[in-house]
């Protein structure tokens, strides 16, 4: 694996378990607001053992072959191969969670990394760009840090070793891309929305949610692209009203939280934890802090 002194790795963008450490400076009041502690120090004595994101995505991105059959199968057996080796040799103290390891499901964890190699397997499968690559550090609860990979729409998107997103700008190499930071709208117009819903997913429950709202546009994403549109205010709120399971999720929420916007549960709109039995989500909704949102 190689290590690149100018891009963070995947493993600097997640952090450590000894470098992810309170940041109380200025986001102190940010940090309090969002329930989570976005600040880390990459530990640099390590840095050559950290998975760099060229090294975890080269069979998602290239040489797939047709979809159908199989494919999808072969993508995100090759995908999860190559990330969960990687991040066992960069984090072994870590346990480690993603979808294609079925046995990793019975882990009971509060901090833990989380991968799913392929997310959006219907748009990856029917040829359309929105499948990503995710991987998040999760501690004690809280989604920290998180790549989000959309390699057919050619973005990148992860957290920082302070906890901020930012957004990569092809094309990806081996030297690294300039990085542009990101946030979530910070005045939404709650007279008139931008709402973003699942492309694959979405049924009569999230448009009778939706209605509820003054909308100005919407548009539909598949995979945790949609949690990125609202990081980088494209969008203003995503609510799901649909299974989902942690690994799904964790990637985006993480990048969304560090664009400064929220996730929740839809029933009672607490912050949504992760390490739950299962690792099955409830409904929730993703948004701009400034939406109004609408109680169930």
């Amino acid at each position: 694996m190689s290590a690149h002194a100018d891009r963070p790795s995947v493993g600097a963008s997640l952090g450590r378990t000894e470098g992810v450490a309170t940041d109380g400076g200025d986001h102190a009041q940010e940090d309090a607001e969002h329930g989570a502690d976005r600040g880390a120090e990459h530990d640099e004595a390590e840095a050559d053992r950290d998975l760099d994101l060229e090294d975890v995505v080269p069979d998602v991105v290239h040489g797939l072959g047709s979809p159908g059959g199989d494919t999808e199968i072969a993508a995100d057996e090759a995908a999860d191969a190559l990330i969960s080796a990687g991040l066992r040799d960069a984090f072994p103290d870590i346990p480690l969670i993603t979808e294609e390891q079925a046995a990793s499901h019975a882990q009971a964890a509060q901090t833990f990394l989380i991968v799913d190699p392929l997310d959006g397997t219907k748009e990856f499968v029917q040829r359309r760009g929105d499948f990503t690559v995710n991987i998040a550090y999760v501690e004690n609860g809280v989604p920290l840090r998180g790549v989000v990979y959309a390699p057919a729409k050619g973005r990148l998107f992860y957290t920082t070793a302070d906890g901020r997103s930012v957004e990569e700008q092809g094309p990806f190499g081996d030297q690294p891309g300039k990085t542009v930071p990101i946030g979530v709208n910070p005045i939404p117009d709650n007279r008139g929305l931008m709402v973003v819903a699942s492309k694959s997913h979405r049924d009569a429950a999230t448009d009778d949610y939706i209605a509820q709202y003054a909308v100005r546009d919407m548009t539909s994403a598949g995979s945790s692209l949609k949690f990125c549109l609202v990081a980088t205010g494209e969008a203003d709120l995503y609510p799901r009203l649909g299974r989902t399971m942690e690994w799904d999720t964790a990637a985006g929420d993480a990048v969304l939280r560090g664009a400064g916007g929220e996730v929740v549960r839809f029933d009672d709109h607490t912050p949504l934890a992760y390490g739950k039995p299962g690792f099955e989500n409830p409904f929730f909704i993703a948004f701009a802090p400034g939406v109004l949102l609408v109680k169930a």
